[in-house]
């Protein structure tokens, strides 16, 4: 019989005790005790020591926008506010070619892949302003970062998408299906001078592109506090009518202000829908609620009413540092601690949708640290969650299919 290559993970910490874990092929193997001495002498055994070290499954960025990228110092928002941002952006495009945005985006996979994340799902502008040329430039970064982390494209369809005076914008999302985006996504809330039908129309039209494509949905949905908008509502009757393929619905911050049984009822008509939810606590916490000195709202979507109803939700960065965020570390961990904080979730639950909630959304498998599962997994200096989310430790070790990130 050949030997096998065996790399055993020692002495780490995972949830309340310190184990071995083995790892052949890119799937651990064995979780347990003294496996190094356990192994087969004809073996070959790698073993890392991860004393000190909490493992858990490696995380997922759900949802951000590598085209945009430190940004921040070159393209200020001085509003503070969603328009201020889209106007700043819109006002810059000509400003950064392919090889400057690639060189940005290849710098934040690789920072997110580094902190943990080694799953992520991008949106990038598809805008006649901007062009494609932030597409070609993530795919570029995309095809670059290949050994560290798996990066879905979301091509983010620009405004307005109605009638004759979206024409050109349409046929720039479909030339960005055709270059190799993986989902289509849009802002129904901001189509500019649509009415609630209007807005209702947006999202069945790109549901319908959707369709027509055979890929999934990623939609930025009410990204406001007017309890009035409501284009969730409409993706679940859009979806209702028999599109099949993945829809998420991203941020979801008007429905933090409704009355707390329409949350139920809105809920449940989403878990029904099957649509996965994503929560962006820190660039909705930055943007919103900047009108009110009173009582000002955390700006984050429900995450307990819509966990309690079976919703596949997870949590992400957004934006790091650009003209929507001037922070943000691209580190799960700094989402993770906002939720604690702004959404209070329990540090374990935290983590979990910023790991498998967002596996569960982006449709991937489970990651678990026990046999049979893949190994994607992060360690972190600290001895429990907990520690790890409040410390934030820079001191990690990232293992992608078994093999440790350099």
């Amino acid at each position: 019989m050949a030997s096998m290559s065996i790399l055993i993970l020692r002495h780490a910490t995972v949830g309340d005790t310190v184990v071995d874990v083995a790892i052949t092929d890119g799937a651990i193997t064995d979780v347990g005790h003294d496996l190094v001495a356990a192994a087969d002498a004809a073996d070959a055994v790698d073993v890392i020591d991860l004393t000190g070290h909490v493992l858990a499954p490696a995380a997922v960025e759900p949802h951000t926008h590598l085209d945009k990228a430190f940004l921040a110092n070159v393209v200020p928002n001085p509003s503070g506010v969603l328009g201020g941002a889209i106007a700043a952006m819109r006002e810059a495009y000509e400003r950064f070619d392919v090889t400057d945005t690639a060189r940005r985006a290849v710098a934040a996979i690789t920072m997110f892949a580094r902190n943990g994340a080694t799953t992520i799902r991008t949106h990038v502008d598809v805008t006649e302003a901007g062009g494609l040329e932030p597409l070609r430039a993530v795919l570029e970064a995309r095809d670059a970062c290949r050994a560290v982390a798996d990066v879905e494209i979301v091509a983010l369809c620009g405004f307005p998408v109605l009638g004759p005076l979206g024409v050109d914008q349409r046929a720039l999302l479909g030339e960005a299906m055709d270059m190799g985006a993986d989902l289509v996504g849009g802002c129904p809330h901001l189509e500019q001078e649509a009415t609630e039908h209007g807005r209702r129309a947006v999202t069945e039209m790109l549901v319908g592109i959707a369709a027509e494509r055979g890929v999934g949905l990623d939609l930025h949905t009410d990204e406001t506090l007017d309890p009035e908008m409501l284009c969730l509502l409409d993706l679940v009757d859009a979806v209702a009518n028999g599109f099949s393929g993945p829809v998420t619905a991203s941020h979801c911050v008007s429905l933090s202000v409704q009355e707390h049984r329409r949350q139920r009822e809105i809920a449940d008509a989403v878990a029904g829908a099957g649509i996965g939810i994503v929560a962006l606590p820190q660039t909705n916490l930055y943007l919103q609620g900047r009108a009110t000195s009173q009582l000002v709202p955390r700006a984050i979507t429900p995450i307990a009413i819509l966990l309690q109803a079976g919703v596949a939700v997870a949590a992400g960065q957004d934006n790091v540092q650009d003209p929507f965020n001037p922070i943000g570390r691209a580190d799960p961990l700094e989402t993770a601690s906002l939720l604690v904080a702004a959404a209070h979730v329990s540090p374990d639950v935290a983590y979990e949708l910023v790991s498998d909630g967002g596996r569960q959304v982006l449709g991937r498998g489970r990651v678990a640290v026990e046999p049979g599962s893949p190994a994607d997994l992060v360690a972190v200096r600290a001895s429990s969650m907990r520690e790890a989310i409040a410390m934030a430790p820079g001191d990690r070790r990232v293992f992608r299919h078994g093999v440790e990130l350099d």
